[in-house]
């Protein structure tokens, strides 16, 4: 009888040490469950000074950031929407807001960077005055980066679009083309290479740098930084647009030992950006 009871006994207290385990495993998944190890982001090349300082002052904190550098404006989004990063901090918002409608990919803007001004360059002429009758200008060819060229050749006094222009249409918008250019549009990664055919190549600035110009100083025209359309953010997935790690990234990145990085490596060629997200998503009112 008594090994029975000593049986019995033994077996309770293994059912309970098991069952407090489960418990505190339960609790502490809980407790992680918005603060990951480590934060994915994606980027493009041209950003990674900035990020490897937001990575050092986040390691502080305890969040370990891994860089994912991108070359091209299509991939970095497919892969957060398919979970292969957690962040990307690489676009404006204005072709965020297109690239997510036309993809039906489920994302969210969740905190500013900078603007970064496109520029129209030319190893052939030194003023947008020069470029003569049937001139080749290149142009980024998706949808936001060339209705964003068009405008900005619009600007330089180069074209005229047609009243109605939202920041989304393209070379079939163009109204008067005085000087009969002739606008190619071709891959944003592509544009630097124009250079050596065409007379002008209006060029992003992140494609600019990577390709070693200088968007300071080597463009014959460029647009300033006004349009909060073309403010850069951090995307995430709508589900984790709340992510409190995530948040902490962005809050990060508009400390101020950031925005001066960006101010004195960038020369100009990037303006930081500190605003909330809703003043830069509601970029049409």
């Amino acid at each position: 009888m008594k090994k029975i009871i000593v049986v019995v006994l033994g077996l309770f207290m293994l059912i309970a040490a098991s069952a407090c385990g489960s418990s505190q495993n339960s609790d502490s998944s809980n407790s992680d469950s918005n603060k990951p190890v480590t934060v994915k982001v994606g980027i493009s090349p041209a950003e990674l000074p900035t990020w490897n300082l937001v990575q050092k002052l986040a390691k502080k904190k305890g969040i370990h950031i891994q860089i994912v550098k991108f070359s091209d404006y299509v991939q970095p989004n497919i892969a957060l929407n398919n979970g292969d990063i957690d962040l990307n901090a690489f676009q404006t918002v204005i072709y965020f807001d297109s690239f997510k409608k036309d993809h039906n990919l489920d994302l969210s803007a969740i905190g500013t960077t900078a603007i970064w001004p496109m520029g129209i360059y030319s190893k052939k002429v030194k003023s947008v005055k020069d470029i003569k009758d049937g001139s080749q200008i290149i142009v980024p060819n998706d949808a936001t980066n060339e209705s964003r060229a068009l405008a900005l050749l619009q600007k330089a006094g180069l074209i005229t679009l047609k009243d109605g222009y939202n920041g989304t249409q393209g070379i079939e918008f163009i109204k008067d083309n005085p000087k009969h250019l002739k606008i190619t549009p071709v891959d944003a990664g592509q544009t630097p290479r124009g250079l050596d055919d065409a007379t002008a190549s209006v060029i992003n600035c992140d494609m600019a740098i990577n390709a070693g110009l200088n968007p300071t100083t080597d463009p014959i025209f460029h647009e300033d930084a006004s349009n909060k359309a073309y403010v850069n953010i951090i995307a995430a997935k709508t589900k984790d647009k709340d992510n409190k790690t995530y948040k902490e990234i962005v809050d990060i990145f508009h400390e101020k030992q950031v925005q001066d990085f960006i101010k004195k490596q960038y020369k100009g060629a990037a303006i930081p950006v500190v605003k909330p997200i809703d003043q830069i998503t509601n970029y049409n009112q």
